[in-house]
């Protein structure tokens, strides 16, 4: 990467991208000064400071009930991007924002995360359960801290248990769990179930994963890898989600060809079905090294996250 552009990176009004820049690409560590400053940084100016400051009382956002219908603005949303964002595990702010999704979308039963409450215990609702939200419900805790929760680690069994990565096959899946919706089920699997699966067990470090999560993990990779990501597995002339071609981020629920090789990159997995992709990517970036924005949700979150149509230091650093 040109120095330009790391310098760029580097500057200090998105403390979140520099300490990932000084880390992730310098190879600094956490005990460094530098990184430091910047990881204090994110919770004191930008995203990570606006969104605390909206926080209700209890840890939530907006309406308590609408923690997930209200998009993108409920409580599951903004997790989501203070995960994005690294924001500070041992903040008490961060922490309830945790404990409200653990305790009012968690399906205590089995584990996954659902879009509605019980009216009955007050928790997730089982016959609201989706694998979407439980990928991204996952990833986020595990990055704000509650990889060794008992609760946590119930999601990711329950991810292990029933996430599907079905390619069109002949009968649907059977089971209660499968029985609620087609769309994520359904004799073909929804991608971005599986997308938001695989990002979820990917964010677990690799000395605490099991058998059962490497299998999981094997799984889902090679269902993307069929695929070559972003096209359709039985037809490969074909795309299967042009939108995925369109960078962004945050992504919710959606996912993109690069977050998707982002995942891929983090576990290590080098195949020669990913060079299509890889060359996608590789074409978007402009003449001054960078990427541009290209999808955003901005108009729909409660902070903006760059702008559309410009550059990008997320995509850029990503890249």
């Amino acid at each position: 990467m040109k120095e330009n552009v790391i310098s760029w990176l580097l500057e200090e009004e998105n403390p979140t991208i520099r300490y990932l820049t000084l880390t992730d690409l310098m190879g600094l560590s956490e005990e460094d000064g530098k990184v430091a400053r910047a990881k204090e940084s994110i919770m004191k100016i930008g995203i990570v400071l606006a969104l605390l400051d909206l926080q209700n009382y209890d840890g939530s956002w907006g309406k308590q009930e609408r923690f997930y219908t209200d998009k993108y603005r409920g409580t599951v949303w903004n997790l989501i991007v203070l995960a994005e964002m690294r924001a500070d595990p041992n903040d008490e702010r961060v922490k309830k924002a945790c404990e409200f999704i653990l305790s009012h979308s968690q399906d205590v039963e089995q584990g996954g995360f659902s879009y509605t409450r019980s009216a009955k215990n007050k928790a997730g609702l089982p016959s609201g359960v989706i694998p979407c939200l439980t990928g991204n419900m996952v990833y986020s805790l595990i990055r704000l801290g509650y990889l060794e929760d008992e609760r946590v680690q119930k999601a990711i069994g329950w991810i292990c248990a029933f996430q599907r990565a079905d390619d069109g096959i002949a009968e649907p899946p059977s089971g209660k769990v499968y029985e609620r919706y087609e769309a994520c089920w359904g004799r073909h699997s929804c991608h971005m179930g599986v997308a938001k699966a695989l990002k979820a067990l990917a964010a677990i470090p690799e000395e605490k994963r099991n058998r059962k999560i490497d299998e999981k993990i094997e799984e889902l990779a090679e269902y993307f890898l069929k695929h070559h990501i972003y096209k359709k597995s039985h037809d490969l002339e074909k795309v299967a989600k042009p939108g995925w071609l369109r960078f962004g981020f945050p992504l919710m629920y959606q996912t993109d060809v690069l977050e998707l090789l982002e995942i891929f990159a983090e576990l290590r997995i080098r195949d020669s079905r990913l060079e299509d992709a890889i060359g996608i990517v590789s074409g978007k970036r402009n003449k001054e090294g960078l990427w541009k924005m290209q999808n955003s949700f901005n108009d729909k979150m409660l902070v903006a996250v760059e702008e559309k149509g410009k550059s990008s230091k997320w995509l850029t650093l990503g890249r």
